[in-house]
């Protein structure tokens, strides 16, 4: 499927099957849109991220919105699509030069094929006559979930002004303000939603989920006064190692069928990328080599975790189940699993699926509960590295005995909460 993504009044060449409008709305039936309510954001609380910031925004909403409008379902093996975009940024020629780089890496990130072509006239803003800089020293993703929320007390504990950025989504930007302003006696916070919309059914999977929010804390790092200043931003995306690698529990999971989106070689390609448009802004995950379980026993602020991890949210199916988190998906179980390590305060969350070790479909039964028991038996019978496989191959993991550690104690993890439960 080819999409032709650009401002409303540009043109770009023909033969697309979905036209997309960035920063505005559609103009007729059958077209898409994405990024208007972002944009102004940005102007109206009068920030000036760095003009390639502004291209790699327009990139990101193009990919978002290709994301929920190609079916998985249609494609010929049910899963991997390809996908063109024809994408209007501010400087084609340099982002001619990232094609591959940025295709290999939405590769990685989705197991789709994608084409990417750029052309002139993309959006970039005349900046804001009095222009706000924030005086933060280092962005942080803050989502509502427990990890981002972990990482961020952690920063402001030790001594950091994190400027927390969210991607806004029903259900969770009350807790995202609520979470910002009770962190370090109140962080500033900038929140942004892409609102990618596109004609007829949506795709639900959404691999590519990670690119959008980390360009958010690229546009908000690029807008700090110490970048401005020549400084070069750490732009901290806190999330577990466990869940960072995700390794494929069974051989049925291979490949993007286990999210990708905090995996360490996205983040590694991504910074290439960054580094090649001289955007002084560093992904850094603190907690790469960090469990869960971990995460919540070292937190800095252990009565102020207490009073809130049980609000955060996990659950992959958040949305699907009206906002309740379903406790069997894998992300539910490794949270389950954390709350069990840390034993620090009662897992009170109001799971659908509480009893996993129940014997029926809906919970020992289910899938993903079953391929943590079937990964579980597999590393007692074979071992860790045999289970593992090649998902430790990447070029771009340098510290693979870090990560076999972590991931023998994740694994632990979920050993303890299966046990609980009775999972057989």
């Amino acid at each position: 499927m080819r999409l032709a993504c650009r401002p409303d009044g540009v043109d770009l060449l023909g033969g697309e099957d979905l036209r997309v409008v960035l920063y505005g709305q559609p103009r007729q039936e059958g077209e898409g849109s994405a990024g208007d309510a972002a944009k102004a954001e940005i102007q109206r609380r009068r920030l000036d991220p760095a003009p390639k910031a502004w291209d790699l925004l327009s990139i990101a909403l193009s990919v978002v919105t290709a994301d929920f409008a190609v079916v998985r379902d249609q494609s010929a093996d049910g899963w991997t699509r390809e996908i063109e975009l024809d994408i209007a940024v501010a400087d084609a020629p340099f982002w001619s030069g990232q094609t591959v780089a940025l295709a290999q890496a939405l590769g990685f990130l989705t197991t789709d094929r994608w084409t990417l072509r750029f052309h002139e006239c993309g959006l970039l803003p005349a900046p804001p006559r009095e222009p706000v800089r924030p005086a933060e020293d280092c962005v942080v993703l803050l989502s509502g979930g427990l990890d981002s929320l972990v990482g961020a007390i952690d920063l402001a504990a030790a001594g950091h002004k994190p400027f927390a950025v969210s991607q806004t989504v029903r259900g969770d930007a009350d807790k995202q303000v609520d979470f910002a302003a009770k962190i370090g006696g109140g962080l500033g916070h900038l929140q942004l939603n892409h609102n990618a919309n596109t004609p007829g059914i949506q795709e639900a999977s959404q691999r590519a989920r990670s690119l959008i929010f980390i360009t958010f804390g690229v546009i908000a790092a690029t807008a700090l006064k110490a970048y401005h200043d020549g400084q070069e931003v750490p732009l901290f995306v806190c999330e577990n190692g466990f869940i960072a690698i995700n390794p494929p529990l069974t051989g049925g999971r291979l490949g993007s069928l286990s999210t990708r989106t905090a995996h360490p070689e996205f983040f590694a390609r991504l910074q290439n990328v960054l580094d090649a448009a001289g955007l002084r802004v560093k992904i850094t995950n603190p907690y790469a080599t960090k469990t869960k379980g971990e995460m919540l026993k070292e937190c800095a602020d252990q009565a102020l975790l207490r009073a809130e991890a049980v609000r955060s949210t996990s659950c992959g199916r958040f949305q699907r189940f009206n906002y309740r988190q379903c406790g069997r998906c894998v992300p539910c179980q490794v949270r389950r699993a954390a709350f069990l390590a840390w034993g620090a305060a009662p897992d009170t969350t109001d799971y659908v699926y509480a009893p996993i070790g129940k014997d029926d479909a809906e919970h020992a039964g289910f899938d993903d509960v079953r391929s943590v028991a079937i990964a579980l038996a597999a590393v007692k019978a074979d071992g860790l590295e045999s289970w593992l496989g090649h998902a430790l191959a990447s070029p771009y993991i340098q510290d693979r005995a870090a990560l076999l550690g972590m991931l023998e104690r994740g694994l632990g993890e979920l050993r303890a909460l299966h046990q609980s439960h009775g999972v057989k």
